[in-house]
């Protein structure tokens, strides 16, 4: 909070104010307030955050995570490239506009500290600060990704997520499996029968019912377009452990290339994340162990709605399940995707022809992002 006010200040920027609100836990919130231009009454409210990642383990010597350090053209740096753009970028383009004499509406920069963490006292906190923000005319956020920094792009949808954690138990301890073997059942092969149920183990597709979205006409001219565009850099930007390994399509493919970016973008996806009950393999001994818990990333499709998902989730891991087994459910976050609704005509004409007058003529892109960002439905619902 201290080095962005620094540099905020030091912009000399007219018509600046500072408020900060703090939720019940004491988490706060920053919002810069840039008066409008005389006789504009729009207001535009921007959303970034200040927090970062945790950082892991892994730096090299002369390398830091909370030390920049810039190498030829790249910084690194915890945060770098997660939102740590945000401010900076928002106040730099109100002082380039300033400086120009443009008519400007209200800016309201909205910069919270717990993005990372699943935002969950963003609500509370845009409703403490109501006043201060007012109502916005227009909502920009400034936390996603860019393809590439050769054009303009916008990020025309994320997908909703819902993860749980689902532990099997059978026997009442572990047993050698020797002794027990075809007779205690394995819970690891209760786990994949469980997991058989949400997606095709053979094609990673998934066929819950429920998580299941047909690609609407212009996602798919989308994912033409980045095709076309970038080609089997979509893929092979992400390194494989070995020269065999293969992607989930082959990249050499047109159509098969569109089809792993619908899949990335668009439908579910069930990832493992997690796994507890099981030894390292350095101790792992002759035991049927009596329990095995994971943890299921499930990627939903940008309008699934997260609470009909997550009960499809649990009834179809708690129904019927192989040996009577018990299955413990934990976790059960469940957050909603986002899509872009179609622009009016002068704010789609206006963003491609700025994108174009910066990166000489070429055209500006929209792609949507894999991950999730749950709290966009809540800005839409709050701010329609």
């Amino acid at each position: 909070m201290e080095l962005v006010d620094n540099y905020i200040n030091k912009m000399g920027i007219q018509g600046l104010s500072k408020q900060i609100f703090k939720s019940e836990s004491g988490l706060p919130m920053v919002v810069y307030i840039v008066e409008a231009t005389q006789g504009c009454t729009k207001n535009v409210m921007v959303y970034g955050h200040l927090d970062k990642q945790p950082y892991g383990t892994g730096w090299d010597e002369d390398l830091s995570p909370t030390d920049p350090v810039i190498k030829g053209e790249l910084m690194y740096g915890r945060g770098s490239s997660d939102d740590g753009y945000a401010p900076f970028s928002c106040i730099l383009a109100v002082k380039a506009a300033q400086e120009q004499g443009v008519r400007m509406p209200r800016i309201c920069l909205v910069l919270e500290t717990e993005e990372e963490s699943g935002s969950p006292n963003l609500i509370a906190l845009l409703k403490i600060a109501k006043e201060a923000i007012g109502e916005p005319d227009a909502c920009l956020c400034m936390d996603s990704g860019a393809f590439d920094y050769n054009q303009l792009w916008i990020t025309s949808s994320l997908r909703g997520i819902c993860i749980i954690d689902v532990t099997v138990e059978v026997g009442k301890a572990g047993y050698h499996s020797g002794e027990v073997g075809g007779i205690v059942p394995e819970t690891m092969r209760v786990i994949r029968q469980l997991i058989d149920r949400l997606d095709d183990s053979k094609t990673g597709k998934v066929i819950l019912a429920e998580l299941v979205s047909e690609v609407p006409e212009w996602k798919r001219k989308e994912a033409e377009f980045m095709v076309d565009l970038a080609g089997d850099e979509m893929c092979r930007k992400y390194a494989l452990a070995t020269e065999e390994a293969q992607y989930c399509g082959d990249y050499k493919k047109r159509e098969e290339l569109i089809e792993m970016y619908l899949t990335n973008q668009w439908r579910a996806n069930l990832s493992v994340t997690g796994a507890d009950g099981l030894p390292p393999m350095g101790m792992a001994g002759n035991v049927v162990r009596n329990s095995t818990g994971v943890r299921l990333s499930m990627r939903l499709p940008p309008n699934c709605d997260p609470a009909k998902a997550q009960a499809a989730l649990e009834k179809a891991l708690t129904t019927d399940v192989p040996y009577n087994a018990k299955v413990t459910l934990k976790g059960g976050h469940a957050g909603a995707g986002w899509c872009m609704k179609e622009l009016h005509p002068w704010l789609d004409q206006a963003i491609k022809k700025a994108g174009a007058d910066f990166y000489d003529g070429k055209e500006t892109g929209s792609y949507g992002m894999g991950g999730s960002i749950p709290f966009l439905s809540e800005l839409e619902k709050m701010y329609p």
